[in-house]
């Protein structure tokens, strides 16, 4: 973790400095944990190799929606897509980057890395409390063999307004009935139980140090922390584990070109290997925001396109299928005359 938290610290620094002056080299953007990873790798190649630097602080989607609508950032993210309505009341554009997952974690004695298997009924019934014991009857069936312990489960779940949180609680939503009536899906709910951390990087901490602990993170912070992950049962009934593989099968069942401003949702979709929780990040701009501003931003993000792909696959981001990269050229090209 300390990598990413020492960076973090750097660029949300960096951050508060002024996002469209002119004069300025450098480029502020603001908002999804999530695809933090992805722009900070992308972001220190980009530097070495044109000498302009992108200062992105990691403060959630609800953060990165707020700074951009109020033009204090060239760029914010979101793991959340905005409607068409929502976009045009604010005079906002929105792209997608990269595909990629979130997970359940733990912090169980003796349960490692992929032994645990959970459905999506089954963690809406933890998240509401429902579930109380790591030995409860309902996830002894889903686990026949694993020696689970007489231990109390507590909650882990984001405090600040976040896209993953919008994710996992859509997929909730989607696959119990009461998570869509009592709780919902938006970037902040309303949590039955648990005790919340701020960004991918706080739920991650808490789990590792709260022993009995669950939370849900983007794929990248279990990689980097080699977190103990679940495997989840998906649509199709099939037990899966978290993968860019299984990312990409649940991304391979939309068509972000035949979605208006490229609203789509990747949850609980169908198919034999697609990961369940799967999810992609949105880039914000403000189409009133100076020409050369936005011309900087897409500049970095066409780069990342044509030269980030390999390191977005190291870390388990999916890369945009060629369609949909010519369609967000297209629609840049339409909405800011780039």
């Amino acid at each position: 973790m300390r990598p990413f938290r020492t960076l973090c610290l750097a660029l949300a620094f960096a951050a508060a400095l002024p996002a469209v002056d002119a004069a300025a080299a450098d480029l502020t953007g603001a908002g999804s944990t999530w695809v933090y990873p992805l722009v900070a790798k992308w972001s220190a190649a980009y530097a070495a190799k044109t000498g302009t630097h992108v200062n992105y602080q990691s403060i959630g989607s609800g953060g990165g929606i707020a700074q951009i609508k109020a033009g204090t950032v060239a760029f914010g993210a979101s793991d959340k897509p905005l409607t068409s309505e929502e976009l045009a009341k604010s005079n906002l554009i929105q792209f997608p980057t990269a595909i990629a997952g979130e997970d359940l974690v733990y912090n169980i004695a003796g349960i490692k890395p992929g032994e645990l298997v959970l459905s999506g009924p089954l963690v809406a019934d933890i998240y509401m409390a429902k579930i109380k014991k790591w030995n409860d009857p309902a996830i002894a069936k889903l686990n026949p063999g694993l020696k689970l312990p007489d231990a109390a489960i507590t909650v882990v779940h984001r405090s600040d307004g976040s896209g993953t949180t919008f994710t996992f609680a859509d997929y909730l939503s989607k696959v119990s009935p009461e998570w869509k009536s009592k709780v919902g899906a938006d970037t902040s709910v309303a949590w039955p139980t648990g005790v919340g951390g701020k960004g991918n990087e706080g739920v991650s901490s808490y789990v590792q140090h709260i022993p009995g602990s669950i939370g849900y993170v983007e794929y990248a912070y279990i990689l980097e922390n080699k977190m103990a992950y679940a495997r989840m049962i998906n649509s199709a009934g099939k037990t899966v584990s978290p993968s860019l593989k299984g990312f990409q099968a649940a991304a391979a069942n939309v068509d972000f070109t035949k979605a208006q401003d490229f609203y789509v949702i990747l949850t609980n979709q169908p198919g034999d290997e697609s990961w369940p929780i799967s999810g992609c990040t949105w880039q914000i701009l403000r189409k009133d925001a100076p020409k050369a501003t936005n011309e900087e931003v897409t500049k970095f993000f066409d780069w990342g396109f044509e030269h980030g792909q390999s390191m977005a696959e190291s870390i388990a981001f999916g890369p945009l299928p060629a369609s949909t990269i010519a369609a967000i050229k297209a629609y840049w090209k339409k909405n800011l005359g780039i």
